[in-house]
């Protein structure tokens, strides 16, 4: 592992954001100074540099987050000193004292560090009496309320278009999955081509992963959002579609581990083996047909058609002994793929 490696993200924040943070912590620090003055207004840049999230309904988090754990480190820091004086222990005291309460109130850990942190610098930093404490919340309140207005006011974030990526990547590979394993029925294959069969399906589940974790995201970004409701529907669409493929995406990944544990030879000479080739093949014409009713596909392919492939009954004739249990899944999980395509019960 690299020294820096847990110093970066994988991506950078957006400019704006970055922007957004800048501005809110010196418009905090400028009206904080200005409505109460005496002391640098550090808790109010404290707050709004910590209250601009990527989201709105994170930035509502973290202001009633930062503005509750301000308000009971003070009044802790407050308590202590009043009682035991200006002792430069009294500040560790403090500290635990802090943690404890956290604790015993089944804080959030952010909340919990919160009261500390401003226990120790109300005790630290000033005087700790009760003029200086109700100073400190109202900076903090105020900090608070500009990161919120400013995060909403100023191109409140909307993380619709991850959501679509993501979707659009997972249709196309559980397509294209479909389409591999109709293919490699239908012939002979190696021992190396099977396990990368089931290398490549195994692939689908971090990508709905990915996909869950973006649509939820996606989700959180238009709570509280004055620009959530023209984006509500598309996210919504979004959602009842990751809904209806994930199960599939269980089921192609067992129907690839069925296939390559119980291949042979002689498979491929099976009667049935042709029409579930097909119909694999017609299932991953419906999912990429799927992500384009779903408007998740900007731009959809123009060989796919508009007509469900998976509209004709399944008919095939008894197989051999030795194949009946993998036949007999295969078109099991092709019957329950079909209904969920179509949001069968």
């Amino acid at each position: 592992m690299r020294p820096l490696a847990a110093l970066r993200a994988a991506r950078r924040a957006p400019l704006l954001q970055v922007a957004k943070s800048a501005a809110a912590t010196i418009a905090a620090w400028l009206v904080a100074g200005w409505l109460v003055p005496g002391h640098l207004p550090v808790f109010a840049a404290i707050a709004a540099l910590l209250v601009v999230q990527p989201s709105v309904n994170q930035s509502f988090a973290k202001a009633v987050e930062r503005s509750f754990g301000v308000i009971a480190g003070v009044v802790i820091a407050v308590l202590l000193s009043l009682a035991l004086g200006g002792l430069s222990w009294v500040v560790l005291l403090a500290v635990v004292v802090a943690m404890v309460v956290a604790w015993s109130f089944k804080a959030t850990p952010g909340t919990a560090n919160q009261v500390a942190i401003s226990a120790m610098l109300v005790l630290a930093l000033g005087s700790a009496s009760p003029d200086y404490a109700v100073d400190r919340i109202l900076e903090t309140l105020i900090g608070a309320a500009i990161g919120f207005v400013v995060n909403v006011a100023v191109v409140p974030p909307v993380l619709v278009a991850p959501a679509r990526r993501d979707l659009t990547l997972l249709g196309g590979e559980l397509a294209a999955t479909l389409d591999r394993l109709g293919d490699a029925i239908a012939v002979e294959q190696s021992p190396a081509r099977l396990q990368e069969l089931m290398l490549e399906a195994r692939l689908l589940r971090p990508m709905k992963d990915a996909a869950d974790a973006s649509v939820t995201a996606g989700e959180e970004s238009l709570t509280l959002n004055p620009r959530g409701s023209r984006h509500r529907s598309e996210l919504a669409a979004s959602r009842a579609l990751l809904e209806r493929l994930g199960p599939i995406v269980t089921q192609v990944i067992g129907m690839t581990r069925a296939y390559v544990d119980q291949y042979d030879d002689a498979l491929p000479a099976e009667p049935s083996v042709a029409p579930i080739a097909e119909q694999l093949h017609r299932a991953g014409h419906d999912v990429r047909l799927a992500v384009q009713l779903a408007e998740v596909d900007p731009e959809p392919e123009a060989l796919t058609s508009a007509i469900p492939a998976l509209t004709s009954p399944l008919d095939i004739r008894p197989p051999s002994s030795r194949h009946w249990v993998l036949i007999g899944s295969l078109t099991e999980d092709l019957r329950r793929i079909r209904a969920g395509l179509r949001d069968e019960d």
